[in-house]
């Protein structure tokens, strides 16, 4: 199962399995996480693209591979993209 982690999931993995996490208490700091958390995931925008026929049956192919609609795996892609997260496997 963890063999599709990133580095990162599986730090996070293992920091929650060795009990290094604390609950929130505070309704207001649990508000807080709750609506980043929400903001974080709304897709309020819709966006028409136009992309090779190859292209689009590739992600579709990666999509069913990692078990998500491809719309959600252009999406993850974009967001990794500009946020930083996106690396080279070969830099």
């Amino acid at each position: 199962m963890n063999s599709k982690l990133s580095k990162e999931e599986k730090d996070i993995l293992e920091s929650y399995e060795n009990d290094e996490w604390v609950s929130v208490s505070n309704p207001s700091d649990i508000a807080k996480y709750k609506a980043a958390a929400k903001n974080t995931f709304k897709k309020d925008k819709r966006v028409n693209i136009r992309i090779s026929k190859m292209d689009l049956e590739l992600l579709q192919e990666k999509a069913l591979i990692e078990g998500l609609p491809y719309q959600t795996l252009m999406s993850s892609v974009l967001h990794k993209y500009v946020t930083g997260r996106l690396k080279d496997k070969n830099a």
